[in-house]
């Protein structure tokens, strides 16, 4: 049984304010012509299909036409709800789009009915379980002590009362003890959020969602990718600069027999990180054979600052999202001024001070005359 495994679309998400939208309306007909390829028995999305618990309209239509294209080619699709998610809003007219194909999870009430799908080596059982919370699942269990993420997952997965002899399959989204994270993933403080991965020990498979970057997540020795984060089709933070995008494929053969692999995925725009002098950023020896409109973080190592550097780089690299410097001022860390005896120096002397403790180095002799004549210019205007 093959399943194409996808998580934390994020749609409508604004990365340093640039909307995504046309990158993920892009990678997400790049992802249904994988799917038409591969013909999975089921498509599983493991939570934060949306970027806010009320997601813009247009975020909305984007996966109402994803949705629309998968059922009118006959995949059977599984959605979950993740952090990021408002379980009630997903899940409206889930039970009447299930006869198309789409089911989608409702918010958890305490008893998750597993879906019953079949192959030639006999029946797996599906369950989805949406993100939860401690307090939430607390509320169904009165007679347990929940406490930790693990203690509420393994109440959730326990009602469920699996039959370890059959196999079975499972779509959910927590942060799975021992996975790597991103920038750009919701962190609880102190990482109270973690589920230990031993609590899956009865699924053959774990589609996990929550972690950004594609990896597998360790339950015993040799239990290999059993369970499974797929990562976000698209990079959502610098920290992602360096993953390599994907969809997981997973197929079960008999009991035991697990495959895994992934398809790559190329966005319409990469994000990327570049650095160096202004000078040699905008030589059109260094930009001429790379894609300009790709979302960019620049590092400048010019040791002064550029006037109006972000404005001037932009009429080369439309989506220069983040500028920052790197230089003797930026790694030794910038000092505050001291006020001592500031009133009895005069404004070039305390602009002076100024720069030499943001630059450690003092004005040269042309800067201080512009500083000058521009001091005296706004005295002028004011009087």
């Amino acid at each position: 049984m093959k399943f194409v495994h996808l998580s934390d679309l994020h749609l409508g998400k604004r990365v340093n304010e640039f909307s995504m939208l046309e990158d993920q309306a892009y990678i997400l007909k790049q992802i249904l012509e994988l799917i038409r390829k591969e013909q999975p028995d089921a498509v599983l999305l493991a939570g934060d299909i949306y970027d806010k618990a009320v997601p813009s309209a247009e975020a909305v239509q984007l996966f109402d036409e994803f949705l629309y294209r998968l059922s009118g080619e006959g995949q059977q699709v599984f959605v979950i709800s993740g952090n990021h998610d408002s379980p009630e809003r997903l899940s409206f007219g889930g039970r009447l789009m299930g006869g198309s194909g789409i089911h989608i999870a409702p918010a958890y009430g305490g008893h998750v009915e597993p879906f019953a799908l079949q192959d030639e080596f006999g029946p797996v059982s599906l369950y989805l379980l949406p993100f939860v919370k401690p307090a939430l699942v607390r509320r169904f269990f009165p007679d347990q002590e929940i406490e930790s993420y693990t203690d509420a997952v393994r109440a959730a997965l326990e009602e469920m009362e699996v039959d370890p002899a059959e196999r079975n399959v499972l779509v959910t989204h927590q942060f799975v003890t021992g996975a790597s994270r991103s920038d750009s993933e919701e962190i609880s403080v102190g990482g109270s959020d973690n589920v230990d991965a031993a609590v899956f020990k009865e699924f053959d498979y774990v589609a996990l969602g929550h972690i950004h970057g594609p990896q597998n997540v360790g339950v015993r020795p040799g239990a290999g990718d059993r369970v499974r984060y797929c990562g976000t089709p698209l990079k959502y933070s610098f920290s992602e600069a360096g993953h390599q995008k994907s969809v997981t494929v997973a197929e079960l053969g008999e009991k035991g027999e697990l495959s895994v692999r992934t398809l790559p995925l190329t966005p319409l725009r990469d994000l990327r990180e570049i650095r160096g002098t202004y000078l040699e950023l905008t030589a059109k020896s260094f930009y001429e054979e790379m894609n300009r409109s790709d979302y960019l973080h620049v590092t400048l190592t010019d040791e002064e600052d550029v006037p109006d550097a972000l404005g001037k780089l932009r009429v080369i690299y439309p989506n220069l999202m983040k500028l920052d410097y790197d230089n003797q001022r930026t790694r030794a860390g910038a000092l505050p001024l001291e006020a001592e005896d500031a009133e009895q120096k005069s404004p070039l002397a305390l602009f002076s001070e100024f720069y030499e403790k943001q630059n450690n180095q003092p004005m040269s002799r042309e800067q201080q005359a512009f500083v000058e004549e521009l001091i005296e210019r706004i005295w002028r205007n004011e009087g």
